[in-house]
């Protein structure tokens, strides 16, 4: 039986960390076979499992004893493999699923840019662009469309998870519009459309995302009456009106940007506008293996960074807003409410 096993000593530790790219393949690996789906409640034995997912038995049982040792299955005295609570994250259909965010971490452009990490480190840039010769999501969308469903995907699973949350912290009351900019396929406002049975929302993204959202907001769904949809690069322009803009998870690339796009809702709103910030912090949360490894890999793609508290407050600041108040949203995100003074 192989089961997550307590940390070793210094030099066995490290030997471990150096594979870490091993342990990264074989969830990746599982995920796109499609093991932790096949893997009902009963246990199964590596013959009937391998069966399912179409393997070899003795590949699929050393798959699985590698990503064992991380408590991701287990593999029982009877031989038999068995779910682990971290295993079912990796179904389709569980509902706090994390298996297009594997994929995401994983795909092969990754592979490609995390060996000039130290290039990245030296100067301070991205490197997708001298690998590929195109901005990084030009080249997803141009030349990776695989990576780039997948991207979408992942991020819809975010926004799907961290939806409700973001919506019971926040108290709009008060509020008759509210704008999500960068928003993806629309579940944040959709939740806040829900919370507020009077209020009115737009959903500002880019066209081929919004093209996207979920069918409530478009037309013939339930909160379509209340809802717009607009088409559009929130870094260029913002051309919403709102009382209240939120802003998730997209201040994380270069400052320049993050510049441009908080100018633009200054500018939309106006004096008195409220804006809510909502992101992932490096100094803030439980799991900081995960978020200072995002935060590299923004420094390899877009050349951008997590934030700290610090880091985050002093660019709301330098744009002009005036921070009122940082929430937990729940253990991983943080939001900051601001206003636009005068």
């Amino acid at each position: 039986m192989t089961t997550a096993q307590a940390a070793p000593p210094p030099p066995m530790r490290l030997r471990e960390l150096v594979f870490g790219a091993a342990c990264a393949a074989a969830l990746r690996a599982s995920a796109r076979l499609g093991v932790a789906d096949a893997l009902g409640e009963e246990p199964m034995t590596p013959e009937d499992l391998a069966a399912a997912v179409k393997t070899e038995p003795r590949p699929l049982l050393r798959l699985v004893r590698a990503l064992s040792c991380y408590g991701v299955f287990v593999e029982q005295p009877d031989g038999r493999i068995a779910h682990t609570e971290m295993s079912r994250l990796l179904r389709e259909d569980d509902p706090h699923s994390l298996r297009n965010i594997t994929l995401w971490c994983t795909e092969p452009w990754t592979w490609d840019a995390w060996p000039k990490l130290d290039e990245a480190v030296r100067t301070g840039h991205n490197v997708v662009e001298d690998l590929y010769g195109k901005e990084f999501f030009t080249y997803l969308n141009e030349d990776a469309p695989e990576s780039a469903e997948i991207f979408n995907r992942a991020m819809t699973t975010s926004s799907e998870q961290s939806a409700r949350e973001v919506a019971a912290l926040l108290d709009l009351s008060g509020a008759d519009s509210v704008a999500d900019l960068g928003g993806g396929q629309g579940h944040v406002v959709a939740s806040l459309l829900d919370k507020y049975p009077t209020m009115h929302g737009s959903l500002l993204d880019l066209p081929r995302v919004v093209e996207n959202a979920v069918p409530r907001l478009r037309e013939g769904g339930d909160l379509a009456d209340r809802a717009r949809i607009v088409p559009g690069d929130v870094r260029a322009a913002v051309p919403v009106r709102a009382d209240v803009y939120v802003i998730k998870n997209i201040l994380e690339w270069d400052d320049d940007s993050t510049a441009r796009l908080l100018a633009n809702v200054i500018a939309a709103g106006g004096p008195g506008t409220r804006v809510v910030v909502i992101e992932n912090l490096v100094d803030d949360s439980p799991s900081m293996r995960f978020s200072t490894a995002m935060d590299l890999l923004l420094l390899l793609n877009v050349g951008g960074a997590k934030h700290t508290t610090e880091s985050m407050v002093s660019r709301l600041t330098a744009a002009g807003l005036v921070v009122d108040d940082i929430s937990p949203v729940n253990p991983y995100l943080h939001a900051f409410d601001c206003h636009v003074p005068g």
